[in-house]
């Protein structure tokens, strides 16, 4: 009986634990998004409003507008998309949220491949 408790304690402690998703405090402000593409590091930065995200990468600036779902989702439509493929939607879910930061999960709106990554909240 011993054996059987201490194999369930641990997962029901795992069970109880909530990762923290303070998804409010990264609606608005100055962010920075690093990712390795190739072996090679590249940053972009970007603004947030309440209905705008501009975004700055690589010296060109890209503006996109916001449709919320909830507080923590929402989908990037890009307002001068200059493709076919800017023209879908990138559905964005924020998955776990720090003190300076955050963890999302991305895909075009409808595609099941998604993908991750981490963004930084830049202090003004």
């Amino acid at each position: 009986m011993k054996k059987i408790f201490l194999l369930i304690f641990p997962l029901f402690l795992a069970g109880c634990y909530n990762q923290e998703r303070n998804c409010t405090d990264f609606k608005t402000g100055k962010f920075l998004f690093e990712q390795e593409i190739n072996g090679e590091k590249h940053v972009s930065t970007f603004v947030r409003t309440n209905e705008l995200q501009i975004e700055t990468y690589q010296g060109k600036t890209d503006t996109a507008s916001i449709r919320w779902i909830n507080d923590c989702e929402f989908v990037l439509q890009k307002i001068n998309p200059k493709n076919m493929a800017e023209q879908k939607g990138i559905h964005m879910k924020i998955l776990t949220t720090s003190a300076d930061g955050y963890i999302f999960e991305y895909s075009i709106v409808g595609d099941t491949n998604k993908q991750k990554g981490q963004i930084t909240k830049v202090k003004e």
